[in-house]
């Protein structure tokens, strides 16, 4: 049982989450499933927040659209609560099936206050449904304004301040039917929990058990392109991955209804990008990281939008030091602006801009504006997976292994001899070794690889700490005498971005907002990608780009990208509109930002979090006034028309008082950082085999969308230190 104590006595329910930064425990437990295999349609759950909390949202899946939502907040000496549903990301509105009854425990004291509540009628809804028999991520809101009318259950609330997701083991918080009985009353019950086993026990051996010169962890960007350039070079090369398929030449087969009979899939299908975020069964997003991460063959460059801008200079350049293997990774995967096989592109221009083919010429970005370039062949994804992937599979010493989890390297002070997986067909006990002279390259992303050290006794004292707490991690853990402090996960950074400013124009067609793209997309859009991969749905939503280099009030030059896109996530205006020519500009500040975050595991949930959550600590994002200066300089465009923010705020007051969690772009880098964890061969200091290649080591934001500048950076690593 994992019991927290909050208010003075201890909490019934078993399994859930503790959010350290702002001090708010979430927690469920699940009846038992019927003996004739019915699931139950109904669970007992918990909020305990300090009373900054003003509100507190959970969405039961990963994301807040197309999802049951649960919002609670105190009043006085009670705490207020509702069902709710949103389809879009817009407010979301009271759902009346689910019954929901706050059980005696409920109350608000001096400090804190907590919602205890059954939940009947909540395990599904129009579009979704709770995966109570797995482990998965359940999304959380937490805002610092209170709602705008506490006393009315109904009540409409402005934007929440942070959002994240943690993962929830649902297949483990079964409880008897007898304690769930017991809670339901308002008691405690006992402390038997119906669980799943959380550690690797192998109770067989493989019959043979093979050795590497080269393990790959992670088939993200990174992973694919080191082991097809080792495995190229003759190397003997095992690449593993967490998730599994994705596109269709992977094996993946997940389409919409419409796609049926054809080659395709939701991930093959640009156009499909938006409904990534809504999806009521998003297996491709990581279970054990509280960010959007993807967990599937190409990482995420398989879900997000496939923007592929070729890295300047000024990101990996030879004038600073670096390889001249640019030209690598772009004659491996060129790009195009024009990814529809007819040839057709729609570009949304700006005045003051210079007007380009964006990667014609990467060093020119100053005030440059084109359509958006992506990693896109033949109207469909293509990316690393299309490419450096498909000719390592042909090679005979190339090895894939999907739907395997490593925990941890196996090292011997500062010689790695293999790793720790949880896959017990593919070694003793799941270790797979090194051959002699062998090499182990993490390449797992800046969330994963951080994990992996800190699993391994590599990282700062706190973070190995919580691994010691780990009943089972802990006993893989080498002598503590053979730790490695180093500032692993620190040194973060991440695009900040403002993602709502909302424009309308005449010439602007706002597709529906991509809500129907999965359901029941316009027909003729639909049947001309099916007949020869062209149209609206070869690309994804973005259409145009620009960068501006602006000089701050510190005498810093900071460069502003933005991106155009059709539709809108978020309008708040008082102005009247067409919502059928709603645009919206993403605005994101990257190269010269100064500020830095922390990547990290928690406490929250280890007992029944064999893998530990991944987590940041110390999020890395701020504002500044180059964002409020470039709103200025597009909204002079004629018939452009700014909507959100509106009149009755200035665009000082939106961009400071824009949610601090809303910030994120999930282009993070730096958690491994070149020259402090990592030398400059890509080695983790301090040992002697082990090496990180992932967007983890790059020590700084890269001009524009990170996928170029990792793709580079492996192809450095591998041809300048290991053939």
């Amino acid at each position: 049982m994992f019991w927290s104590k909050v208010l003075g006595f201890l909490l019934p329910i078993g399994l859930g989450f503790y959010e350290a930064g702002h001090g708010v425990q979430y927690g469920y437990i699940l009846p038992p499933i019927g003996a004739d295999g019915t699931l139950p349609t109904e669970f007992i759950g918990e909020i305990v927040a300090p009373l900054s909390a003003k509100w507190i949202g959970v969405g039961l899946n990963s994301a807040m659209a197309n999802d049951l939502l649960l919002v609670a907040w105190p009043n006085g000496n009670s705490v207020v609560r509702s069902a709710r549903m949103a389809t879009d990301y817009v407010q979301p509105t009271v759902y009346s099936t689910p019954i929901l009854t706050d059980l005696p425990t409920t109350k608000v004291n001096s400090t804190h206050w907590k919602w205890i509540f059954r939940c009947q009628n909540c395990t599904s809804w129009p579009g979704g449904a709770l995966q109570q028999n797995t482990t998965y991520p359940t999304a959380y809101v937490w805002a610092s304004t209170e709602v705008d009318t506490p006393s009315d259950p109904a009540s409409d609330m402005i934007q929440h301040d942070e959002f994240g997701i943690f993962v929830m083991p649902w297949a483990s918080a079964r409880v008897s039917q007898a304690d769930y009985d017991n809670y339901a009353a308002g008691g405690t019950g006992s402390t038997t929990i119906i669980t799943q086993p959380t550690t690797t026990t192998c109770t067989s051996e493989p019959a043979t058990t093979t050795s590497y010169d080269y393990i790959v962890v992670g088939a993200g960007p990174g992973g694919l392109v080191t082991a097809d350039r080792l495995s190229e070079a003759g190397k003997k090369v095992l690449l593993l991955e967490k998730g599994g398929p994705a596109t269709w030449e992977t094996g993946g087969t997940y389409q919409p209804t419409w796609e049926n009979g054809h080659n395709l899939t939701k991930f093959d299908t640009p156009g499909l990008f938006e409904s990534m975020f809504g999806d009521s069964n998003p297996f491709w997003w990581c279970k054990d990281i509280t960010v959007f991460a993807g967990c599937l063959v190409g990482g995420g460059t398989s879900i997000n939008g496939g923007l592929y801008f070729v890295s300047p200079l000024s990101d990996f350049g030879t004038a600073y030091g670096w390889p001249s293997t640019i030209s690598k990774s772009v004659a491996r995967l060129p790009s195009t602006d024009a990814p529809s096989t007819d040839g057709s592109a729609i570009l949304n221009r700006s005045q003051g801009y210079n007007e380009r083919t964006i990667n014609a010429d990467p060093n020119a970005k100053d005030h440059t504006i084109g359509y958006s370039a992506y990693n896109f062949q033949g109207g469909k994804r293509a990316g690393p997976v299309h490419t450096y992937f498909q000719t390592s599979l042909k090679r005979p010493n190339f090895k894939y292994i999907d739907k395997t989890t490593v925990l941890n390297v196996v090292r011997n002070g500062p010689n790695i001899t293999g790793v720790k997986t949880d896959n017990c067909d593919i070694g003793k006990q799941g270790v797979v070794t090194l051959n002699k002279g062998g090499r182990v390259v993490l390449s797992a992303g800046s969330f994963g690889s951080p994990r992996i050290l800190f699993r391994s006794g590599i990282g700062p004292s706190d973070m190995i700490a919580f691994v010691e707490g780990n009943s089972y991690a802990k006993t893989l853990l080498p002598p503590s005498a053979q730790y490695i402090n180093l500032p692993v996960g620190q040194n973060v950074q991440d695009n900040p971005s403002i993602k709502s400013f909302v424009f309308t124009h005449p010439n602007v067609d706002s597709y529906d907002n991509w809500a129907n793209i999965w359901d029941s997309p316009r027909a003729a859009d639909a049947a001309q990608y099916l007949k020869n991969q062209s149209g609206v749905f070869s690309q994804s939503s973005p259409r145009a780009n620009f960068w501006k280099a602006l000089i701050g009030s510190d005498g810093r030059t900071r460069w502003v990208q933005g991106t155009a896109r059709p539709g809108a996530a978020v309008i708040k205006t008082a102005y009247p509109y067409n919502i059928s020519q709603v645009m919206t500009i993403t605005s994101y500040l990257s190269t010269g930002i100064t500020s830095r975050g922390r990547i990290g595991i928690d406490a929250g949930c280890q007992i029944h979090c064999p893998h530990l959550t991944a987590k940041p600590l110390v999020t890395p994002w701020f504002t500044d006034p180059a964002l409020k200066d470039l709103v200025s300089s597009i909204r002079s465009v004629p018939g452009l028309t700014l909507i959100t923010p509106d009149n009755t705020t200035t665009i000082d007051d939106y961009v400071n008082s824009y949610p601090t969690a809303d910030l994120n772009s999930n282009h993070w880098v730096g958690s491994n950082s070149i020259l402090k964890v990592v030398d400059e061969n890509a080695k983790v200091i301090n040992t002697n085999n082990l090496f990180v290649v992932d967007a983890s080591i790059i020590p700084s934001m890269p001009m524009s969308n990170p996928t170029s500048a990792i793709l580079s950076m492996a192809e450095q690593a591998v041809a300048e230190y290991w053939l």
